[in-house]
Protein backbone atom coordinates (compact mmCIF):
# COMPACT_ATOMS: atom_id res chain seq x y z
CA UNK A 1 0.00 0.00 0.00
CA UNK A 2 0.97 2.94 -1.06
CA UNK A 3 2.05 5.65 1.84
CA UNK A 4 1.37 9.30 1.51
CA UNK A 5 4.11 10.83 3.81
CA UNK A 6 7.04 9.11 5.79
CA UNK A 7 10.04 10.41 8.16
CA UNK A 8 13.28 9.83 6.32
CA UNK A 9 15.99 8.42 8.48
CA UNK A 10 19.71 9.46 7.99
CA UNK A 11 21.86 8.53 5.59
CA UNK A 12 24.56 8.26 8.31
CA UNK A 13 24.85 8.38 11.58
CA UNK A 14 27.83 10.69 12.15
CA UNK A 15 27.72 14.26 12.05
CA UNK A 16 30.70 16.66 11.36
CA UNK A 17 31.43 19.47 13.31
CA UNK A 18 33.79 21.29 10.96
CA UNK A 19 36.49 18.58 10.55
CA UNK A 20 35.22 16.63 13.62
CA UNK A 21 32.94 13.54 13.09
CA UNK A 22 30.57 12.76 16.17
CA UNK A 23 28.11 10.28 16.04
CA UNK A 24 24.60 11.52 16.20
CA UNK A 25 23.72 9.09 19.30
CA UNK A 26 26.54 10.59 21.39
CA UNK A 27 25.86 14.38 20.42
CA UNK A 28 21.72 13.82 21.57
CA UNK A 29 23.27 12.58 24.96
CA UNK A 30 25.40 15.43 25.35
CA UNK A 31 22.91 17.89 24.32
CA UNK A 32 20.87 16.45 26.36
CA UNK A 33 23.23 16.02 29.64
CA UNK A 34 24.01 20.51 28.91
CA UNK A 35 19.96 20.66 28.85
CA UNK A 36 19.45 18.58 32.20
CA UNK A 37 22.10 20.39 33.84
CA UNK A 38 21.17 23.63 33.03
CA UNK A 39 17.46 23.52 33.74
CA UNK A 40 18.73 21.35 37.01
CA UNK A 41 20.34 24.37 37.71
CA UNK A 42 18.08 26.65 37.73
CA UNK A 43 15.66 24.89 39.40
CA UNK A 44 18.07 24.46 42.36
CA UNK A 45 18.39 28.07 42.85
CA UNK A 46 14.98 28.84 42.62
CA UNK A 47 14.84 26.11 45.41
CA UNK A 48 16.91 27.74 47.68
CA UNK A 49 20.53 26.37 46.49
CA UNK A 50 23.85 27.67 45.53
CA UNK A 51 24.47 28.00 41.51
CA UNK A 52 26.76 25.30 40.46
CA UNK A 53 26.02 23.15 43.01
CA UNK A 54 23.93 20.76 40.39
CA UNK A 55 27.03 20.80 37.81
CA UNK A 56 28.81 19.82 40.70
CA UNK A 57 26.67 16.82 41.29
CA UNK A 58 26.58 15.65 37.67
CA UNK A 59 30.12 15.31 37.63
CA UNK A 60 29.33 12.10 40.04
CA UNK A 61 26.23 11.54 38.70
CA UNK A 62 26.98 11.37 34.64
CA UNK A 63 29.40 9.09 34.53
CA UNK A 64 28.00 6.65 37.15
CA UNK A 65 24.45 7.37 34.90
CA UNK A 66 26.47 6.30 31.92
CA UNK A 67 27.84 2.96 33.52
CA UNK A 68 25.17 1.69 34.62
CA UNK A 69 22.68 2.59 31.46
CA UNK A 70 25.58 0.40 29.58
CA UNK A 71 25.64 -2.40 31.95
CA UNK A 72 21.54 -2.44 31.98
CA UNK A 73 21.62 -3.00 28.37
CA UNK A 74 24.70 -5.81 28.31
CA UNK A 75 23.21 -7.81 30.76
CA UNK A 76 19.74 -7.52 29.66
CA UNK A 77 20.60 -8.00 25.90
CA UNK A 78 23.81 -9.96 26.49
CA UNK A 79 22.95 -12.26 23.75
CA UNK A 80 23.99 -9.29 21.22
CA UNK A 81 27.57 -9.74 22.76
CA UNK A 82 28.34 -12.75 24.25
CA UNK A 83 28.14 -16.18 22.75
CA UNK A 84 29.32 -17.65 19.14
CA UNK A 85 30.07 -15.55 16.81
CA UNK A 86 29.92 -12.38 19.08
CA UNK A 87 33.13 -10.02 20.15
CA UNK A 88 32.16 -8.97 24.03
CA UNK A 89 34.52 -5.88 23.41
CA UNK A 90 31.62 -4.67 21.35
CA UNK A 91 30.07 -4.23 24.89
CA UNK A 92 32.13 -1.04 25.37
CA UNK A 93 30.94 0.57 22.44
CA UNK A 94 28.42 2.66 23.58
CA UNK A 95 28.83 5.60 20.74
CA UNK A 96 27.02 2.54 18.35
CA UNK A 97 24.05 2.67 20.95
CA UNK A 98 22.36 0.60 23.25
CA UNK A 99 21.72 2.23 27.00
CA UNK A 100 18.87 1.60 29.32
CA UNK A 101 17.08 4.42 30.93
CA UNK A 102 16.51 2.30 33.76
CA UNK A 103 20.37 1.60 34.60
CA UNK A 104 21.04 5.43 33.80
CA UNK A 105 18.39 6.60 36.17
CA UNK A 106 19.91 3.52 38.86
CA UNK A 107 23.50 4.45 38.51
CA UNK A 108 23.18 8.14 38.39
CA UNK A 109 21.17 8.30 41.37
CA UNK A 110 23.80 6.20 42.90
CA UNK A 111 26.75 9.08 41.57
CA UNK A 112 24.29 11.83 42.57
CA UNK A 113 23.97 10.42 46.51
CA UNK A 114 27.69 10.36 46.89
CA UNK A 115 27.80 13.65 45.96
CA UNK A 116 25.09 14.99 47.94
CA UNK A 117 26.33 13.06 51.05
CA UNK A 118 29.63 14.68 50.48
CA UNK A 119 27.85 18.39 50.38
CA UNK A 120 25.71 17.67 52.98
CA UNK A 121 22.41 18.07 50.60
CA UNK A 122 19.10 15.86 50.60
CA UNK A 123 18.94 13.54 48.03
CA UNK A 124 15.44 13.73 47.48
CA UNK A 125 15.18 17.11 47.04
CA UNK A 126 18.19 17.42 44.53
CA UNK A 127 15.82 15.22 42.54
CA UNK A 128 12.79 17.51 42.77
CA UNK A 129 15.23 19.66 41.18
CA UNK A 130 16.82 18.07 37.99
CA UNK A 131 13.27 15.58 37.34
CA UNK A 132 12.20 17.64 34.18
CA UNK A 133 15.35 17.80 32.88
CA UNK A 134 16.22 14.15 32.87
CA UNK A 135 12.95 14.24 30.90
CA UNK A 136 13.79 16.87 28.39
CA UNK A 137 17.27 14.75 28.19
CA UNK A 138 15.35 11.89 27.22
CA UNK A 139 13.25 13.59 24.49
CA UNK A 140 16.66 14.55 23.24
CA UNK A 141 18.53 11.32 23.59
CA UNK A 142 15.91 9.47 21.54
CA UNK A 143 16.99 10.65 18.53
CA UNK A 144 19.85 8.76 18.96
CA UNK A 145 17.57 5.76 17.92
CA UNK A 146 16.71 7.82 14.74
CA UNK A 147 20.69 8.47 13.75
CA UNK A 148 21.33 4.67 14.06
CA UNK A 149 17.81 3.47 12.57
CA UNK A 150 17.49 1.10 15.66
CA UNK A 151 14.42 0.60 18.28
CA UNK A 152 11.43 1.58 15.97
CA UNK A 153 8.22 -0.11 16.28
CA UNK A 154 5.67 -2.39 14.03
CA UNK A 155 5.20 -1.71 10.13
CA UNK A 156 3.05 0.84 9.21
CA UNK A 157 1.58 3.08 6.52
CA UNK A 158 0.48 5.95 8.53
CA UNK A 159 1.78 9.68 7.24
CA UNK A 160 4.66 9.97 9.64
CA UNK A 161 5.74 6.43 9.37
CA UNK A 162 9.47 5.69 9.59
CA UNK A 163 11.76 5.03 7.08
CA UNK A 164 14.05 1.90 7.65
CA UNK A 165 17.02 0.87 5.43
CA UNK A 166 19.54 -0.86 7.88
CA UNK A 167 20.27 -4.12 6.35
CA UNK A 168 17.95 -5.75 8.78
CA UNK A 169 14.61 -4.22 7.93
CA UNK A 170 13.38 -2.40 4.87
CA UNK A 171 10.31 -0.17 4.96
CA UNK A 172 7.82 1.97 6.66
CA UNK A 173 7.95 1.41 10.79
CA UNK A 174 5.89 3.12 13.95
CA UNK A 175 8.96 5.92 15.00
CA UNK A 176 8.46 4.82 18.68
CA UNK A 177 11.80 7.28 19.51
CA UNK A 178 9.74 9.99 18.21
CA UNK A 179 6.98 8.92 20.43
CA UNK A 180 8.47 8.74 22.82
CA UNK A 181 10.43 11.23 22.35
CA UNK A 182 7.27 13.63 22.69
CA UNK A 183 6.24 11.59 25.50
CA UNK A 184 8.95 12.91 27.58
CA UNK A 185 8.54 16.42 26.66
CA UNK A 186 4.81 16.04 28.35
CA UNK A 187 6.81 14.33 30.98
CA UNK A 188 8.93 17.63 31.48
CA UNK A 189 6.14 20.11 31.10
CA UNK A 190 3.58 17.81 33.87
CA UNK A 191 6.26 17.86 36.54
CA UNK A 192 7.20 21.62 35.98
CA UNK A 193 3.64 22.29 36.24
CA UNK A 194 2.66 20.01 39.44
CA UNK A 195 6.01 21.52 40.91
CA UNK A 196 4.55 25.11 41.01
CA UNK A 197 0.83 24.02 41.30
CA UNK A 198 1.21 21.53 44.13
CA UNK A 199 4.84 22.66 45.74
CA UNK A 200 5.86 19.10 45.64
CA UNK A 201 9.17 18.65 47.81
CA UNK A 202 10.87 15.28 49.72
CA UNK A 203 11.28 13.48 45.82
CA UNK A 204 7.48 13.48 44.81
CA UNK A 205 8.04 15.72 41.82
CA UNK A 206 10.72 12.87 40.71
CA UNK A 207 8.13 10.06 41.90
CA UNK A 208 5.83 11.90 39.37
CA UNK A 209 8.52 12.25 36.49
CA UNK A 210 8.85 7.78 37.39
CA UNK A 211 5.40 7.11 37.12
CA UNK A 212 4.36 9.19 34.33
CA UNK A 213 7.45 7.99 32.02
CA UNK A 214 6.85 4.54 32.80
CA UNK A 215 3.28 5.04 31.44
CA UNK A 216 4.41 5.98 28.13
CA UNK A 217 6.95 3.85 28.05
CA UNK A 218 4.95 0.94 28.60
CA UNK A 219 2.92 1.54 25.16
CA UNK A 220 6.17 2.85 23.38
CA UNK A 221 7.73 -0.56 24.32
CA UNK A 222 4.99 -2.38 23.15
CA UNK A 223 5.05 -1.34 19.90
CA UNK A 224 8.76 -2.24 19.22
CA UNK A 225 10.24 -5.12 17.31
CA UNK A 226 13.33 -5.33 18.17
CA UNK A 227 14.65 -8.05 20.00
CA UNK A 228 14.10 -8.80 23.32
CA UNK A 229 13.51 -10.93 26.62
CA UNK A 230 9.89 -12.20 27.35
CA UNK A 231 8.41 -13.42 30.38
CA UNK A 232 4.69 -14.34 30.38
CA UNK A 233 3.84 -12.53 27.16
CA UNK A 234 5.20 -9.23 27.75
CA UNK A 235 8.70 -7.59 26.85
CA UNK A 236 11.29 -7.43 29.82
CA UNK A 237 11.27 -3.60 29.65
CA UNK A 238 7.51 -4.20 29.98
CA UNK A 239 7.50 -5.50 32.96
CA UNK A 240 10.35 -2.87 34.38
CA UNK A 241 8.02 -0.39 33.89
CA UNK A 242 4.63 -1.84 35.29
CA UNK A 243 7.16 -2.29 38.72
CA UNK A 244 8.70 0.92 38.78
CA UNK A 245 5.09 2.69 38.19
CA UNK A 246 3.80 1.13 40.91
CA UNK A 247 6.97 1.85 43.13
CA UNK A 248 6.51 5.71 42.05
CA UNK A 249 2.81 5.75 42.67
CA UNK A 250 3.60 4.13 46.04
CA UNK A 251 6.35 6.56 47.22
CA UNK A 252 4.03 9.66 45.77
CA UNK A 253 1.34 8.60 48.49
CA UNK A 254 3.34 7.44 51.43
CA UNK A 255 5.43 10.59 51.32
CA UNK A 256 2.44 12.78 50.89
CA UNK A 257 1.15 11.67 54.07
CA UNK A 258 4.39 10.90 55.96
CA UNK A 259 5.92 14.34 54.76
CA UNK A 260 3.84 17.00 53.53
CA UNK A 261 5.25 20.38 52.25
CA UNK A 262 8.81 21.13 51.04
CA UNK A 263 11.92 21.25 52.60
CA UNK A 264 12.48 24.82 53.70
CA UNK A 265 16.37 24.11 53.37
CA UNK A 266 18.01 22.25 50.77
CA UNK A 267 21.88 23.40 50.94
CA UNK A 268 23.39 24.16 54.17
CA UNK A 269 25.03 27.74 54.29
CA UNK A 270 22.76 28.85 50.74
CA UNK A 271 20.42 30.93 52.11
CA UNK A 272 23.11 33.37 53.88
CA UNK A 273 26.05 32.87 51.43
CA UNK A 274 28.38 31.02 54.25
CA UNK A 275 28.16 27.86 52.33
CA UNK A 276 32.59 28.73 52.22
CA UNK A 277 32.90 29.66 55.68
CA UNK A 278 32.70 26.39 56.85
CA UNK A 279 35.13 24.70 54.51
CA UNK A 280 38.38 25.61 57.01
CA UNK A 281 36.44 25.04 59.68
CA UNK A 282 34.73 21.81 59.47
CA UNK A 283 37.52 19.64 60.52
CA UNK A 284 36.91 19.47 64.03
CA UNK A 285 33.31 20.33 65.65
CA UNK A 286 33.27 23.98 66.76
CA UNK A 287 35.92 25.22 64.39
CA UNK A 288 33.23 26.92 63.08
CA UNK A 289 32.62 29.74 65.68
CA UNK A 290 36.21 29.80 66.19
CA UNK A 291 36.82 30.35 62.02
CA UNK A 292 34.08 33.11 62.11
CA UNK A 293 35.48 34.79 65.42
CA UNK A 294 39.25 35.33 63.79
CA UNK A 295 37.52 36.42 60.76
CA UNK A 296 35.37 38.85 62.62
CA UNK A 297 38.41 40.23 64.56
CA UNK A 298 40.25 40.82 61.58
CA UNK A 299 37.79 42.65 60.07
CA UNK A 300 36.76 44.55 63.21
CA UNK A 301 40.70 45.67 63.56
CA UNK A 302 41.23 46.76 60.26
CA UNK A 303 38.10 48.92 60.33
CA UNK A 304 39.89 50.73 63.20
CA UNK A 305 37.56 49.02 66.33
CA UNK A 306 35.05 51.29 64.96
CA UNK A 307 32.50 48.97 65.96
CA UNK A 308 33.84 45.86 68.45
CA UNK A 309 30.10 44.65 69.23
CA UNK A 310 29.16 43.96 66.04
CA UNK A 311 32.10 42.09 65.83
CA UNK A 312 30.97 40.19 68.64
CA UNK A 313 27.57 39.76 67.77
CA UNK A 314 28.70 38.22 64.42
CA UNK A 315 31.47 35.82 66.22
CA UNK A 316 28.28 35.07 68.72
CA UNK A 317 26.11 34.62 65.21
CA UNK A 318 28.90 32.15 63.83
CA UNK A 319 28.73 30.02 66.30
CA UNK A 320 25.00 29.09 66.90
CA UNK A 321 24.29 25.54 66.05
CA UNK A 322 25.78 25.51 62.37
CA UNK A 323 26.27 21.87 61.92
CA UNK A 324 24.94 21.35 58.65
CA UNK A 325 26.95 24.28 57.41
CA UNK A 326 30.12 23.00 58.77
CA UNK A 327 29.43 19.53 57.49
CA UNK A 328 28.44 20.99 54.24
CA UNK A 329 31.82 22.63 54.29
CA UNK A 330 33.42 19.74 55.08
CA UNK A 331 32.21 17.56 51.92
CA UNK A 332 32.93 20.87 49.65
CA UNK A 333 36.58 20.60 51.13
CA UNK A 334 36.90 16.94 50.21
Amino acid sequence: MEILASIPSPGTSEVHLGPLPLRGYALCIIIGVFVAIWLGGKRWVARGGQPGTVADIAVWAVPFGLIGARLYHVITDYQFYFGDGRDPVNAFKIWDGGIGIWGAIAGGAVGAWIACRRRGIPLPAFADAVAPGIAFAQAIGRWGNWFNQELYGKPTDLPWALEIDNGIDSGTFHPTFLYESLWCVGVGVLVIWADRRFKLGHGRAFALYVAAYTAGRFWTEYLRIDEAHEVLGLRLNNWTSIVVFLAAVAYLVISAKRRPGREEVVEPGAADGSGGAGEAAAEKPGAGADADADADGERTATEGDKEPAKGADLSKKGGEPGEGTDKAGAASAS
